[in-house]
């Protein structure tokens, strides 16, 4: 069936209605054909001799198969395997199916006679032979098509040029040698920074600086306006000034301050 799209112009949808009777009419137009189909196929079935309930496995095996093929011989890819025989199968099952309808309302009619003995026959290949073939096709799967990756690579057509004489050689200039640059010196690295026990040696070390050790009053003062508060000199002279020097030594050997030290 066409797709419900294909009878609307270019870049325009049908009304919503045309849609609706187009996506709901298809399984009720597929319910409708079989359930019509089913008596026929099942008179054709007892006349061949089938029995109830058996004899209901008759529309399956011919309408049902035949929608079965068609949608598989539809499904299957150019050159692909089972595509041929699909298409077959799905030609012969609606032969068989359109051929069931037609004896079938014939002998129920009185034009023709069922019992026949190549009707009979006909009749009674029909499940094997179904059975086979969908057995065939469900060997031959549908290989799976991946998209192509690849680039086209372009044709370069290669145009003949003539051939000229070679030209006479030229001296070739040399370029002046560029200028050797010094190596470049490596700076030292940094000194890590010296982490006191006692923070409050960090009030004092600045006070080096000058060149010159500094005195019990002006380390003391300079603790004051840290925010340090007031500290005795023994704890100034031995414990902060000592530590300072302890990390760096040559700071004790600095001539000492001229001004107030005590």
């Amino acid at each position: 069936m066409a797709d419900q799209h294909s009878s609307a112009p270019p870049g325009q949808r049908p009304p919503w209605y045309a849609r609706t009777a187009t996506s709901a009419g298809r399984p009720a137009v597929l319910a409708a054909t079989l359930v019509m189909s089913m008596p026929g196929e099942y008179h054709v079935a007892k006349i061949a001799g089938w029995s109830d309930p058996w004899a209901y496995g008759m529309p399956f095996a011919l309408s049902a198969y035949a929608g079965i093929a068609a949608v598989v011989a539809a499904t299957r890819p150019k050159g692909a395997r089972g595509r041929t025989s699909a298409q077959l199968g799905a030609g012969f099952a609606i032969v068989l199916a359109l051929a069931a309808q037609v004896v079938a309302h014939l002998v129920q009619t009185g034009h023709m006679n069922g019992n026949q003995a190549w009707l009979i026959a006909v009749t009674s290949m029909v499940p094997p032979a179904v059975l086979a073939h969908l057995l065939h096709l469900a060997a031959t799967p549908t290989p799976v098509v991946t998209p192509s990756t690849s680039v086209d690579t372009p044709v370069v057509e290669r145009v003949e040029s003539p051939v000229e004489q070679p030209a006479e050689p030229r001296p070739a200039v040399v370029p002046p040698p560029l200028p050797v640059e010094p190596p470049a010196i490596e700076q030292p690295p940094a000194p890590a920074p010296i982490r006191y026990r006692d923070a409050r040696c960090t009030a004092i070390r600045p006070l080096y600086n000058d060149g010159a050790r500094p005195g019990t009053a002006a380390m003391r003062d300079a603790l004051l306006a840290a925010g340090h508060g007031r500290v005795g000199d023994s704890t100034i002279r031995g414990t902060l000034r000592a530590e300072v020097e302890e990390h760096e030594p040559h700071l004790a050997a600095l001539p000492p301050a001229i001004g107030r030290t005590a």
